[in-house]
């Protein structure tokens, strides 16, 4: 990390515990002071622990981004980085799912994306640089009948990414998407790894040492991009 990476900020949602909370730990390692945001006490209780702060609130309601970006710029005065990260939507059979819960999705994964991008920008546009990261899936371009309301919407978040990314990266503002494969961040079957070229499950560590470079000034000239971190199980080139 280079140049006064030790003033930098970032915002982690879903930054409590599992991934989230292991890229919140690295980037406190690298320097950053963090604003924190989960569902539950995960992320006051991280927050404490890294000197950061935080506040409990979740990605599919609008007040509780902006009470985050609040936070942060009160407590920091700026914002370097953002890794928006969203809990596990609503699953079901295709056509069984309800309104409110293809809504619940959108909100929780694209207009989250949307909505804090529109309160951040401002913030890096008169810093003169910042960057974006979106943490989706492998499943996003590989669907799956399993998590159709995600692998939609996070397909989604990969399009918007691109075209923040056509609008900003003049301004030196950066959006990319990580997109995990099986990670240790949740329990998997013990035939999960077999289906892996590397024949094991990921690590939050590796997802959150990815996140930490895609953040840093060594990933400068990577804007748009959707980064894959799956062991090589995405089979499309």
């Amino acid at each position: 990390m280079s140049d006064n990476a030790e003033n930098r900020v970032a915002i982690v949602t879903g930054g409590g515990r599992g991934m989230g909370g292991a890229i919140a730990r690295e980037l406190a390692a690298n320097g950053y002071r963090v604003a924190l945001m989960s569902p539950s006490e995960s992320c006051e209780t991280l927050a404490a622990e890294l000197g950061g702060v935080a506040l409990r609130g979740v990605t599919e309601k609008a007040e509780d981004i902006e009470a985050l970006v609040d936070l942060a710029m009160r407590t920091y005065g700026r914002i370097d980085a953002v890794v928006n990260y969203a809990g596990h939507p609503p699953k079901g059979d295709l056509l069984d799912i309800s309104d409110d819960k293809w809504t619940l999705g959108s909100d929780m994964m694209v207009l989250s994306l949307v909505r804090m991008a529109r309160l951040v920008t401002p913030v890096m546009l008169k810093q003169g640089k910042g960057a974006f990261l979106n943490v989706t899936t492998f499943a996003a371009y590989e669907p799956t009948l399993i998590f159709p309301v995600s692998c939609t919407y996070r397909a989604a978040a990969g399009a918007f990414t691109k075209l923040y990314s056509d609008r900003y990266a003049a301004d030196n503002i950066r959006m990319n998407c990580l997109l995990p494969g099986y990670i240790d961040s949740l329990a998997h079957k013990p035939d999960t790894a077999d289906k892996v070229p590397m024949k094991r499950i990921g690590t939050m560590e590796e997802i959150a040492k990815t996140a930490a470079f895609l953040l840093s000034d060594g990933a400068g000239y990577i804007t748009g991009q959707n980064i894959r971190v799956d062991g090589g199980i995405t089979r499309h080139v």
